[in-house]
């Protein structure tokens, strides 16, 4: 039997392994200080499993979400949930910006608008089919998380207040350009119009969990919109 050479580790400095153990000896990966650790390949997609926990925040809120409900949604052991997401609170933070990072496109034709109004009522065209697409749950996730905040960590809070103040400042710098280039009157207060326009956004949030004509909310839009 061929013998390789010991492991220059002084856990193993006694030990010899035989030509079957050629592959484990591959993937470890030695440490400074000499201490073997096994490579080992990731068993599930981490964003795939998180995007699962976000539909499960999303439809059932933060409270009401129970760690059983995300191991059956998820396909993960207890163990793997815990050694991935460290606990239910950080795996909800991480839903959340996980949502954030996958409505970008959303906020996109704000961002990219060559017409403050154009740009405003494609938003909130494309705003109003999400909130109704029978694809996910009804409304949206931070709002849903905003009306049903009853934890008092502050982390929570902090996001939930950043994705408003973000939305806020998104409508605002729209209108601005709007002002600069005559589009908008620029007498109107554009920073009470942002904010009129962020609250529009949740409310048809709120509406869209309980209602299903989405005319009445294209024609508010319109409304608001020649309000501009």
């Amino acid at each position: 039997m061929e013998l390789l050479a010991p492991v220059g580790s002084r856990r193993y400095e006694k030990k010899y392994w035989t030509t079957r153990s050629r592959n484990i000896i591959l993937s470890t990966q030695l440490t400074n200080e000499g201490s073997v650790t096994m490579g080992r390949a990731k068993e599930f997609d981490r964003e795939h499993v998180l995007h699962k926990a976000m539909l499960v925040f999303w439809e059932k809120g933060y409270e009401a979400t129970s760690i059983p409900d995300l191991l059956n949604a998820m396909g993960l052991s207890r163990s793997s949930l815990y050694e991935t997401f460290t606990d239910k609170e950080t795996l909800y933070v991480e839903a959340l910006q996980h949502y954030k990072k996958i409505g970008q496109n959303k906020k996109d034709l704000l961002v990219q608008a060559s017409s403050t109004k154009e740009g405003i009522r494609r938003y909130f065209e494309r705003h109003i089919d999400n909130a109704f697409d029978a694809n996910s749950p009804p409304g949206c996730l931070v709002t849903n998380a905003a009306i049903g905040l009853n934890s008092p960590d502050e982390q929570f809070r902090k996001l939930i207040r950043e994705r408003f103040e973000e939305l806020e400042r998104l409508f605002y710098e729209l209108l601005r350009k709007g002002q600069q280039t005559g589009e908008i009157d620029p007498k109107k207060d554009i920073k009470v119009l942002s904010i009129l326009l962020s609250n529009l956004n949740h409310s048809i949030n709120v509406v869209a969990k309980v209602k299903s004509d989405k005319k009445e909310l294209y024609d508010m839009v319109d409304t608001v919109i020649e309000m501009l």
